[in-house]
């Protein structure tokens, strides 16, 4: 009976053991559950990602990303065979011009010289509206150009854009380096001088590409003695037809080999070209696009007041491009 009484009191005992050790156990877990809890608690949540927001610039970095310039397509969807519409200027020969453009604290003034092309004055007027909404129209007094008026500027003294059209009719790189000339573009005292010729070279018979180099070299050459801060931009003719009989007309063979001529002028001398030959669907397609879209006039030599606006567009959107280029490499 006694020894009966031992056994059941062990047993209460051991059953009590297990019931403390449970309800120990049970009270560990607990409290490391809520510590888990509290923890997670105090635990900032992982940030969702920001897809407006990007890296963080100096102020340096901050105005120049300010200082890009917003462009659009301007080329017709009809046009085949177009390539990228942008300068060529491996070697950066307009950096020094796009840092006067990206400072602006001053005039800064370019001098389009040219054929009939830039003589009709839609084409570069189109190019100097658009870079003066761009950049400041504040330098010029405004009045409106066409065929009847001077295409130079009238400047304020403010800074801004100051844009000179100096355009001759027939003219070609030979006939444009006289003394009187060669005087009115420096006496303007450009900072960047635009050069559009090449369509009436091409018309010549007996073109020749050396001597067609030799003519660029000497004007430019001219033009460096009085225009010491002056960069140059060397642009493509657009492509034209020429007579075949009394009454048809067939595409310009000759124009691929002047604008060739042009290319590798500016690649061997270290100058920024623009081929608008090329762009607008080059050996292949120039003349087909600007005759299906009707931008031609009746000689197809020269174009209609939308085919000169399409090609002012052009420049201008390659330009932009350019000086953007030129504002990101500033900003790393």
């Amino acid at each position: 009976m006694e020894r009966n009484n031992m056994k059941r009191e062990k047993h209460t005992r051991r059953n009590s053991f297990m019931s403390y050790r449970n309800m120990a156990l049970g009270l560990i877990l607990m409290f490391r559950f809520f510590s888990v809890l509290h923890a997670q608690d105090i635990m900032p949540e992982k940030a969702k990602r920001d897809h407006n927001s990007g890296p963080v610039y100096s102020s340096t970095a901050m105005e120049n990303l300010m200082k890009f310039i917003p462009v659009s397509c301007s080329m017709p969807s009809c046009f085949k065979d177009t390539t990228e519409n942008v300068i060529t200027d491996p070697n950066g020969s307009l950096d020094r011009f796009w840092e006067k453009l990206s400072v602006m604290d001053r005039p800064v003034r370019i001098v389009h010289i040219g054929d009939s092309h830039v003589r009709g004055h839609v084409f570069p007027y189109i190019m100097r509206k658009s870079l003066e909404e761009d950049f400041g129209h504040e330098a010029v007094i405004d009045y409106n150009v066409s065929y009847h008026t001077s295409g130079l500027a009238e400047e304020t003294g403010k800074p801004g854009i100051v844009y000179h059209i100096l355009g001759v009719n027939g003219a070609t790189c030979e006939s444009f380096n006289k003394p009187e000339r060669i005087t009115e573009i420096t006496s303007l005292n450009p900072d960047l001088v635009i050069m559009s010729f090449g369509t009436n070279e091409a018309h010549g018979r007996n073109y020749n590409t050396a001597e067609h180099r030799i003519q660029i070299k000497n004007l430019i050459g001219e033009l460096k003695k009085g225009c010491t801060n002056a960069d140059f931009l060397i642009t493509t003719p657009p492509g034209a037809y020429v007579r075949s009989g009394r009454r048809s007309r067939v595409i310009n063979v000759r124009t691929p080999k002047v604008v060739e001529t042009e290319k590798s002028f500016a690649a061997e001398n270290d100058f920024a070209v623009w081929n608008l030959y090329d762009v607008v669907g080059g050996e292949n397609f120039a003349c087909k696009n600007w005759t299906t879209a009707g931008m031609y006039q009746r000689d197809k030599i020269h174009f209609t007041r939308e085919g000169y606006t399409l090609q002012g567009l052009l420049l201008h959107e390659a330009f932009i491009k350019a000086y953007n280029d030129y504002v990101a490499t500033k900003i790393h």
